[in-house]
């Protein structure tokens, strides 16, 4: 159980909703955003004083049927939800296997009109297909620690050019989120535990990130990027999960006969005649 981790989700959790989001005034007297501590206590039927020691990292391990009505008060949607469980210990931790199974490696070689790759819990690519591989940068003839998206878009040369982009500052806030996802699921990660100190330490974006305490599965995105070889590109990105595995399948997919689907072919005629092997990993 995280006491101090669960303190500040509650804090924070409470400060984000509005009175009149669950049928209280919101009255002219309130000198802080969000609901009072008693106000929720209330709504979650337990007493005040026991939701304050919960918020002061005090008290007594809550059961599951008062996580059940916290999660009800504060009006957490599902991710939160399975987080706030998650921080006592009431699901079972995630996979930790990172080992990309050999059907993962077939697959991403027979995807050659989409870019795909895909990365552990900590934000590393572990395995790449050839499309990928240009439109990313040539992830094979980069270092591992320059193949974790977070490390790279936060402390890397190019950090600064990516945060002052909104698109990319939301792309990051909504990994950010997964990050604090799958910590909570896997707290004894001391790969995953090290990354996220390792960023607080760097990048004060990523700790202005992390203290939101928002937490989000990341499932299927939108994306537009400029990339200098094929210009704008819009595509979805699914994120598909590899059982038995804390990996993920992360695939570009563009609208059927758009500009960048006809992008993607070109990319993946080019890397037909100029990549030897159509999967590479780490």
């Amino acid at each position: 159980m995280d006491r101090i981790e669960l303190a500040e989700f509650l804090k924070s959790r409470r400060a984000a909703i509005r009175p009149g989001d669950v049928g209280l005034p919101e009255g002219p007297r309130r000198r802080t955003p969000g609901l009072r501590r008693q106000e929720v206590a209330q709504l979650a039927g337990i007493s005040v004083e026991y939701y304050i020691r919960l918020e002061q990292a005090r008290g007594p391990k809550p059961s599951r049927q008062v996580l059940g009505a916290l999660a009800r008060a504060l009006m957490l949607d599902r991710d939160q939800r399975a987080h706030l469980f998650h921080l006592l210990d009431e699901l079972p931790e995630s996979e930790s296997n990172r080992e990309v199974p050999p059907t993962i490696r077939t697959l991403l070689a027979g995807l050659d009109d989409f870019p795909a790759f895909a990365i552990d819990a900590c934000y590393d690519v572990v395995a790449w297909n050839a499309s990928a591989d240009r439109l990313m940068g040539y992830l094979s003839r980069l270092g591992s620690e320059e193949r974790n998206m977070l490390r790279t878009s936060f402390t890397g040369p190019l950090a600064s050019h990516l945060l002052a982009e909104p698109e990319t500052v939301a792309f990051l806030r909504d990994c950010v989120a997964d990050l604090r996802a799958s910590l909570a699921r896997s707290p004894k990660d001391v790969k995953l535990r090290g990354l996220v100190e390792e960023l607080l330490r760097e990048s004060p974006e990523f700790g202005e990130m992390w203290a939101d305490h928002q937490v989000a599965v990341r499932r299927v995105q939108k994306k537009r990027v400029e990339h200098e070889e094929f210009g704008a590109l819009e595509f979805e990105c699914q994120v598909l999960e590899v059982p038995g595995t804390a990996l993920r399948l992360i695939i570009h997919v563009p609208e059927p006969g758009s500009p960048t689907a006809e992008a993607f072919a070109s990319l993946a005629a080019l890397t037909a005649v100029t990549v030897e092997d159509p999967v590479r990993g780490a």
